[in-house]
């Protein structure tokens, strides 16, 4: 395109120049014959600089439109790419969360089977341990020792004072009060009385296993752990809670604390798992809320629900 241009200048300033010899006042007689051709050579160059600087335009029109075309498929081309990027990221999201719902969902059942499982144990036992006294107060007296006579006379050891006849002088202590130790366990732990505390929500998980109170108790005795590092012991503990007592008031910062001592114990995608269990399971929670914040802070992505 620039030779183009120089070379019709340069034809341009030839015809002027012809023009000008032409146009000064030389007598007809003096125009010779090659000044003429000259003149008629320079018109037709003139001409075809013409048609080629039309044939040029033209052509440089064409590709102008291919490539404004081109550059339109490309953007549409982009668009798409960009479209189709966003309905397969918010198909993954939506599969993701259909799993993770039914993964919640099936660990709820076995949770739910789990407990059972555990409370039917639980009854069983008490069942037995009452089969046990029932047996033990059906059993008849311990015969006389040798050298003795009857009940009440000298060398008769089957009667003590205090005791009735029939009945083994030794029984099994006597439960202690739940509202009082339950209260008593609480003042210690309040106290940081740590050793007596646990003495006494021991004591209520041992005499009254099936009380909701019980799971409270089994509940501190996890707190007590917590507060003295002994992860182990406090999920244990944590475990008995959600296993037998899942509808304790106790329950879901028992299953929040149950997965801070997880992570504490470097069993980070266990942790994890109790606390998006917890979110699933208590999502109003106080405690779903610290869950959340933890989750955030390990970069868990949250499924909306």
């Amino acid at each position: 395109m620039q030779r183009t241009r120089t070379f019709r200048n340069r034809l341009a300033t030839a015809a002027v120049f012809v023009m000008m010899l032409a146009s000064t006042g030389v007598p007809a007689h003096a125009v010779s014959k090659e000044i003429v051709e000259l003149q008629t050579q320079v018109q037709q160059l003139l001409d075809m600089v013409q048609r080629l600087q039309s044939t040029m335009d033209s052509k440089f029109g064409v590709l102008q439109n291919l490539s404004q075309q081109t550059a339109d498929a490309a953007s549409q081309m982009q668009t798409s790419i960009k479209d189709l990027q966003q309905k397969m990221n918010t198909q993954t999201e939506a599969v993701n969360g259909k799993l993770d719902t039914t993964s919640g969902q099936m660990q709820s059942i076995n949770d739910s089977i789990d407990e059972l499982k555990s409370r039917v144990d639980k009854l069983q036992q008490t069942v037995k341990d009452l089969q046990g006294q029932i047996q033990t107060l059906q059993a008849p007296a311990p015969a006389a020792q040798p050298g003795g006579g009857q009940p009440g006379q000298p060398g008769d050891n089957s009667q003590q004072p205090g005791t009735q006849p029939g009945m083994a002088a030794n029984t099994a202590p006597a439960a202690p009060p739940l509202q009082q130790t339950m209260q008593a366990g609480l003042h210690d732990y309040n106290a940081a009385k740590y050793d007596v505390a646990t003495a006494e929500f021991q004591d209520v998980v041992h005499y009254y296993p099936l009380e909701d109170a019980a799971g409270t108790a089994q509940f501190y005795l996890g707190e007590i752990a917590y507060q003295q590092k002994d992860y182990p012991t406090a999920i244990s503990a944590y475990n008995a809670v959600l296993e037998g007592f899942s509808g304790n008031a106790k329950a879901p910062v028992a299953q929040l604390h149950k997965g801070l001592a997880l992570i504490s114990e470097n069993k980070k995608d266990a942790g994890i798992r109790e606390l998006r269990q917890l979110v699933q399971r208590h999502p109003q929670t106080p405690e779903a809320r610290v869950a959340r914040s933890k989750l955030n802070e390990l970069g868990v992505r949250i499924v909306a629900r």
